[in-house]
């Protein structure tokens, strides 16, 4: 996505436009592929205002170009769709779950709240952030809720994923949306978390956080309990700073993404733990 606003609103371009990614993760497992979010589909990019909202087209200048789509990149990695036998969703918003329709065998897992949200649509940006086109195909929904589960660092309320290793955790983080979650994945050396949209400025982990101005008004349009979201930005800012054993990245930050990748390239990071699964370069 490029918005406008280049500086302003990513902290690194000094162009008219920025460039914001979709970060998903492909994790190869025993019983298959397991997609974390999927960014635009290929239909978003053949029939853009059928799927997607006007507003959104033009805020965030969607790039369509079917080589950025996860489908796409799973082919070029020498898999087929139907080899993606899960996905787990951080929520359904448009740009994290437009890829479902391109892998209609897989289970795909959510926040039943977060379901039940998109299903509501209640409001003006949640009739054009929820697009009922991108997931109505969805044959084999698995829903979690925040009561019970475990502990994960000071989080509450972890579910375990059905069919999926253990390994591969569901992290409620509300605030964004109202079932917004992070996905843990367990490896040898620590773990790395997907924290969706829980924030999407790399400077708001640190110990004094900042955001640019573009993102901060976005993040606050989007938001549907602003106390639950910083204090969820809160809680991974302490997880960061306490447990260097877990590797931390949002779905936007293009910086980011820019830097897992480089590490799996090299297999070598000082900053963040090795991670097993493959990355899919999603700038969107």
């Amino acid at each position: 996505m490029c918005p406008l606003g280049g500086w302003l609103f990513d902290g690194r371009s000094w162009g008219v436009t920025a460039r914001l990614a979709c970060h998903c993760l492909l994790i190869e497992s025993g019983g298959g592929l397991v997609l974390v979010d999927t960014g635009f589909g290929l239909d978003d990019m053949r029939r853009p205002r059928d799927r997607l909202s006007n507003f959104f087209l033009l805020l965030n200048r969607i790039q369509l170009d079917e080589k950025l789509t996860a489908v796409a990149q799973v082919k070029k990695l020498g898999f087929s769709a139907s080899d993606v036998r899960h996905i787990v969703l951080t929520h359904l918003d448009f740009d994290h779950a437009g890829g479902l329709s391109d892998f209609p065998d897989a289970a795909v897992h959510v926040m039943e709240a977060e379901h039940d949200a998109a299903r509501r649509r209640d409001g003006f940006i949640a009739r054009r952030r929820y697009r009922p086109q991108q997931w109505d195909g969805v044959r084999d929904w698995r829903f979690y809720d925040k009561q019970g589960g475990s502990s994960w660092f000071g989080f509450t309320a972890v579910q375990p994923l059905d069919g999926l290793p253990p390994e591969i955790l569901l992290i409620p983080l509300p605030g964004h949306t109202t079932g917004h979650a992070g996905i843990a994945v367990g490896q040898p050396s620590g773990w790395i978390l997907n924290a969706g949209d829980a924030y999407f400025y790399r400077h708001e982990l640190d110990s004094t956080p900042s955001s640019t101005p573009g993102l901060r008004f976005y993040q606050n349009m989007m938001q549907v309990n602003h106390e639950q979201r910083l204090e969820n930005q809160s809680r991974l800012r302490e997880l960061v700073r306490q447990h260097k054993e877990v590797a931390v990245f949002c779905s936007h930050e293009e910086a980011e993404l820019e830097h897992f990748r480089a590490a799996e390239q090299s297999d070598v990071s000082r900053e963040y733990p090795q991670s097993p699964t493959r990355l899919l370069n999603r700038p969107g």
